[in-house]
């Protein structure tokens, strides 16, 4: 199977690249995507820089010119449920954009005409990485994750994207990848460990958890690699 694993930062793909030791790379569309084989499986990876945007371009790649059939999205994120501590794991349920705006035309903050607030992710690869979760003793959240161009340090932002989508987490690319793949009917899963909690000291928590985080993420991704078609 082809399946692409995706990062928004470097940091997010490092640990990644040097668990798989082996891989070529080759440079489109602005990015560089590396490919190598893992666990049965050939495998496409790419960090995509931080926002929608670039995160949609590197998705679209994946799927048209390397023809990805599953994408995994691995990296960190910004906490805001109670319960969520730095280095703990979350999987989206579903995703949507928290700065999306056309209230003005009476819709739904979030909302953009034939499209949907939210996003669900693959259920399969959902019940897949509760499995894992659990033979790896480790505890995985699930919930809605929010995401934006924007890094929210406020704690007035981030009450409000909580009470707003019900969200527990936030960050700047899995809405993005959602639309993605839901458009071209690829099957996929967003795992964040959370960094920071988007809050005043939110900047300062991101740069000092951000590789320690990231290399949880990445861990648990590589495990669910080896397990798809089991």
């Amino acid at each position: 199977m082809k399946i692409a694993i995706m990062g928004a930062m470097r940091e997010e793909i490092d640990p990644i690249l040097a668990a798989l030791g082996e891989y070529t790379s080759e440079e489109h569309a602005g990015n560089v995507f590396y490919s190598a084989q893992y666990a049965g499986h050939e495998l496409v990876i790419a960090y995509s820089k931080i926002g929608k945007v670039f995160s949609a371009i590197t998705a679209s790649v994946m799927i048209e010119r390397f023809g990805a059939q599953a994408l995994l999205f691995s990296g960190v994120a910004g906490g805001i449920g109670k319960e969520l501590k730095i280095g703990d794991l979350i999987m989206a349920s579903a995703l949507c954009q928290h700065d999306v705006d056309i209230t003005a035309f009476g819709h739904p903050y979030g909302f953009i005409p034939e499209g949907s607030v939210m996003i669900e992710t693959d259920s399969d690869l959902r019940s897949l990485a509760a499995e894992i979760a659990v033979d790896m003793g480790v505890e995985l959240y699930e919930g809605i994750i929010a995401t934006g161009d924007q890094f929210v340090a406020s704690s007035e932002r981030k009450a409000w994207i909580e009470k707003t989508f019900n969200a527990d987490a936030l960050e700047m690319e899995g809405a993005s990848v959602a639309c993605v793949c839901h458009n071209f009917s690829i099957p996929f899963f967003v795992l964040r460990a959370i960094s920071d909690t988007a809050d005043g000291e939110a900047g300062i928590d991101f740069d000092a958890f951000l590789q320690s985080s990231a290399q949880v993420s990445a861990k648990f991704i590589l495990e669910m690699v080896k397990r798809i078609g089991d």
